[in-house]
């Protein structure tokens, strides 16, 4: 199981990441674009897609993993429980939503 301090180091080892809050959790921007968020109960992430087809997608193939919640309905953002992802999972995980946000100069700098 993943912790806080996980997504933290890996968040902030990616170029140009910071961390403010976000709805008064820990929040993770590149550029000031946000690419992650740290939610209330402090065990579960929420990470932005690129469409709402494929939060569907991953909610249907991993429903363990993946879910979302009324808030987040006409959302392209899938919610991510800590508890079902191990340390490589979540860093791809935080990587595309980085690439997904990053400006494309950055992202392609990026070897990752």
């Amino acid at each position: 199981m993943v912790t806080e301090d996980d997504v933290r180091r890996i968040a902030l080892a990616l170029p140009e990441t910071t961390e403010k809050p976000m709805y008064g959790t820990p929040a993770f921007y590149v550029r000031g674009k946000w690419f992650a968020r740290i939610r209330e109960e402090g065990d579960v992430l929420v990470l932005p897609l690129a469409s709402e087809e494929e939060k569907a997608e991953l909610i249907a193939a991993q429903p363990a993993t993946f879910f979302t919640t009324p808030h987040y309905d006409g959302y392209a953002a899938v919610l991510v429980r800590f508890g079902a992802v191990d340390d490589v999972e979540l860093r791809e995980l935080l990587i595309d939503a980085w690439r997904l946000r990053a400006p494309k100069r950055t992202a392609a700098d990026f070897g990752g």
